[in-house]
């Protein structure tokens, strides 16, 4: 069955509407929590993943299991607004994807500030001052803003010197007064309030600045210069100095990037790092606001020296693209180390302990564009014999207490490329789950670089560690505890550095590891899943499952069952063998020997060569009723009639054809919800009068003597034809017996009917739909149950509502009764019917025995039937129209 998926929410929201016909919107405050669940229905159980579109890029929904469904989200962000999808796919059909809009609702602090202007006005005679009071706010929805002198509220161009405007260009939402042409009088305190309107409760909020004739922004200087060197090891102390600002502005320093160091200490526009390290390097900001004009902002950078992570290359002669060392060609030996500052890092060559001296085959470069930044190389032009042996490259920092890093080439006859391979034996490696691993790459040549591991899977881009490459000196990579999603190809190749600087070699290893199977899934909605045994008080039971992703582990072998009556101890345990399982295949199992009425707890196990995998339980009901909503698309297992002339039709109002006819046909199904399917026949064309379809029920068997099946019809349209109900007997051959019939127009509700059958065998029941005389003739039928036992002693006559149903039965098909003929009443009086009364005779009697009359109308025929003796129960029926 394909998945199907709802989305229903909880939490704290503050309101649940329809925006408008195909969008639900899911209104919550900031900082509440957002509950949303994904209810899914299908075989194999869907699997949910959230995702959203709009809000923040960086919020990441993980994909959750079907035991998962419910998206919590604790203090919900502005950001996390937006469209939420719940996607379920089952990996049958098309996947489904409902969605709702959750809309975060806020209102942040406003923030003011204030802005001057200062113009010569009349050749420098005075100055004319303007000052912009910006008051801006972030909300949603979008807020209202109030601005007051005092407590005086100002209105725009309430007075020459006051403007209120909405500028452009701006971020968030932003009020401006404007002050023009400053006078006394505004020097004053000014106050913004904003509001939404208390939606979701959120209540105003405001900001208020006192302006006076000193007000003024924010002034530093540093006591150091931007760009600040020192040893590790030493205090820093760097002072940010105000030179102005009113009212007095506030400092604060921040690190870049991260948070200011650990043992860090930041007092006022002072900043004391002791003992720096050089993990303390970076961009140090002091920042000074008054929300006066822009704030004012100074960075140090601070670079304490440090060196680290010395390596070497060998590159063989590129122009003859070589990839081996020959005498008479030229060799470069390149050396680097990570420093701060770089720049400053200077390189000593040595050979053989003594410093290398220069010449025309023998030359030092820096800054070789095809290596890192800031590297030394030094080139053996036409390489001779002589210039075999030990090469040392020395980096320091002239002066400054920093440790030298050296690093020792040796080059010689026996200096040859990498070479890499598995050990034999090593190419699979196969473990346990849970178990200790460790691959293997062997590397020969000399000297030997490092080898760099990758996995080759394109979808587990990353290693164990988290890391897309991972250095082992000795060529082997240890992984602690595999589990299943480590499965897979892993590469190893040879670094292009600390050795040979060509193109790198590499090699596979294939780690597979054996793991416990994932769970079985249940497939729960088996047609007539319970079969009786009238004789044994027995019941059978068809246990259906499919395997989760049999694939991504071991073949599963066999399956051990566990059968447990509830509230006893005793389990009867069973082995089922099977044969290659696939994803999706549908595994079945008949359990027998289930006492009436008793429930049973089930236990499936998977087992592989790695023993037991992940159990799945589930508790079996013994139950008569069999109750189908056609929610599924294999509408509990009835089928089309191959021999009528067209097909019932399942829908729900979501998928109705827009186009289809008016008043004829339901709006939705009985419980009146759009997603709610039920089965109807279309009367438009190609129908003709009398065209029949049939919707024919799975094989019950016959475990009682009297059924009872129930349904809801709807019957609206002035073309309505029939509905007819029939039981097909498969005792001896498949013989079709009338059970009920209705005809024409019953209005625009759904209704009840009840109708009792006795099969003497196995049998189903078939729904036959009669196109009437013309196109406003759809009929539907919904919530079949079928029931052991008796109907419902009353019932309501469908053509006439107000009249009782007759409570007597007849011996057999009316017109061709079946000995013993005989009208058993509701009371113990009986009526003997003989093949040559009347319709007229037999209403008399019956109406005499019974002492009120129920005459046999032949458009009515209301009556109820039996076969058997007279002291059975009285069996209610409403026979077709005679």
């Amino acid at each position: 069955a394909p998945a199907q998926a709802q989305i229903v929410h909880a939490g704290q929201a503050c309101v649940v509407k329809e925006d408008n016909i195909s969008e639900r919107v899911y209104t919550i405050r900031e900082g509440d929590t957002l509950v949303l669940q994904c209810l899914v229905t299908g075989h194999p159980r869907p699997q949910v993943r959230w995702t959203k579109t709009a809000g923040s890029a960086s919020d990441k929904f993980q994909e959750t299991s079907v035991f998962n469904e419910t998206l919590r989200i604790e203090r919900i962000a502005r950001t996390q607004g937006g469209r939420y999808y719940c996607k379920a796919e089952n990996g049958v059909g098309v996947p489904a994807i409902k969605s709702i809009r959750v809309d975060v609702q806020y209102l942040d602090e406003p923030v003011l500030t204030v802005h001057q202007t200062v113009s010569d006005v009349r050749g420098n005679f005075y100055q004319e001052k303007t000052v912009f009071l910006r008051c801006t706010v972030n909300s949603n929805p979008p807020a209202r803003f109030i601005w007051k002198r005092g407590s005086d509220t100002l209105s725009h161009s309430q007075d020459n010197g006051v403007d209120i405007y909405e500028p452009l260009y701006t971020q968030g939402e932003t009020k401006v007064l404007k002050l023009k042409n400053l006078r006394p009088q505004d020097y004053a305190s000014y106050t913004c309030q904003v509001s939404v309107r208390n939606v979701c409760g959120i209540p105003d909020k405001a900001v208020t600045f006192r302006l006076t004739n000193t007000t003024a922004p924010p002034a530093l200087k540093l006591s150091v210069n931007e760009t600040l060197v020192v040893n590790p090891g030493e205090n820093v102390t760097v002072q940010c100095l105000l030179t102005g600002g009113d009212p007095l502005p506030q400092l604060q320093w921040s690190h870049g990037p991260g948070p200011l160091p650990l043992g860090a200490l930041a007092q006022g526009g002072t900043l004391s790092i002791p003992s720096v390290q050089a993990r303390d390097s970076g961009y140090y900001n002091c920042t000074a606001t008054n929300n006066v004009g822009n704030p004012a902002k100074k960075t140090v950078n601070l670079l304490v020296r440090s060196m680290k992570n010395a390596t070497f290359q060998i590159t063989p002669d590129v122009i003859k693209e070589s990839e081996n060392i020959q005498l008479g060609q030229d060799l470069k030996l390149s050396c680097h180390v990570d420093a701060v500052p770089q720049e400053k890092v200077t390189y000593q060559w040595f050979k053989n302990g003594k410093p290398a001296r220069m010449s025309k085959r023998l030359l030092v470069t820096r800054n070789d564009p095809e290596l890192p930044a800031v590297t030394s190389s030094l080139e053996l032009i036409d390489l001779h014999f002589s210039d075999y042996g030990t090469y040392l490259c020395m980096a320091s920092f002239p002066g400054a207490p920093v440790p030298d890093l050296s690093v020792e080439v040796n080059i010689s006859s026996e200096t040859v490329p990498p070479t890499i391979s598995v050990p034999k034996g090593r190419a699979v490696v196969t473990v346990r789950e849970g178990s200790p691993a460790q691959l293997q790459c062997e590397v020969r040549g000399k000297p030997r670089p490092p080898v760099l591991w990758s996995r080759v899977d394109k979808e587990a881009a990353l290693l164990p560690s988290g890391l897309p490459l991972e250095e082992t000196s000795d060529g082997k990579l240890r992984l602690e505890r595999v589990s299943r999603d480590m499965s897979g190809t892993y590469r190893c190749q040879t670094a292009r550095y600390n050795g040979f600087n060509v193109r790198p070699r590499e090699a596979q290893v294939q780690l597979n590891v054996q793991s416990k199977a994932y769970s079985p899934e249940f497939y729960f909605d088996t047609p007539n899943p319970t079969r009786s045994h009238k004789l044994s008080k027995n019941y059978s039971y068809v246990l259906q499952w499919t395997q989760r992703e049999p694939d991504a582990v071991d073949p599963v072998l066999n399956y051990r069952l566990s059968v447990r009556q509830l509230n006893q101890h005793n389990a009867m345990v069973k082995a089922i063998p099977v044969r290659r399982v696939e994803k999706g295949q549908l595994l079945e199992y008949v359990l027998t020997d289930l006492r009436v009425p008793h429930s049973y707890e089930i236990r499936l196990t998977p087992y592989t060569t790695f023993g037991a995998g992940d159990t799945a339980s589930r508790i079996i009901h013994y139950t008569e009723h069999n109750t189908c909503h056609f929610e599924d698309e294999k509408i509990c297992g009835y089928t089309q009639d191959l021999t009528d002339n067209f097909d019932w039709t399942r829908q729900n109002a979501l998928t109705q054809n827009p186009k289809r006819s008016p008043n004829t046909g339901p709006p939705t199904d009985i419980s009146g919800t759009p997603e709610g399917y039920y089965m109807f026949i279309e009367t438009s064309r190609p129908r003709e009068l009398g065209d029949r379809a049939r919707l024919v029920s799975p094989l019950y068997n016959a475990s009682a003597k009297f059924y009872c099946v129930s349904f809801f019809y709807h019957m609206y349209g002035k073309h309505i034809g029939s509905l007819n109900l029939l039981v097909r007997s498969r005792n001896k051959g498949a013989l079709d017996t009338h059970a009920w019939s209705l005809s024409g127009n019953k209005g625009n509700v759904w209704q009840q009917a009840h109708v009792p059958i006795n099969p003497s065998g196995p049998f189903q029941i078939i729904f036959e739909g009669v196109r009437g005389s013309g196109y406003l003739g759809d009929i539907a039928i919904d919530d079949v149950t079928l029931k052991k036992g008796e109907c419902p002693r009353k019932q309501m006559d469908p053509n006439k509502a107000d009249t009782e149903t007759a409570q007597c039965v007849l011996a057999g098909p009316y017109g061709t009764p079946v000995a013993p003929e005989v009208l058993v009443c509701s009371g113990e009086d009986t009526v003997t019917w003989t093949e040559m009364q009347t319709l007229n005779e037999v209403s008399l009697q019956i109406s005499q025995v019974c002492g009120q009359e129920h005459p046999l109308e032949k458009e009515e025929g209301l009556a109820c039937a039996v076969c058997g003796e007279p002291e059975e129960r009285s069996q209610e029926l409403r026979l077709p129209s005679f």
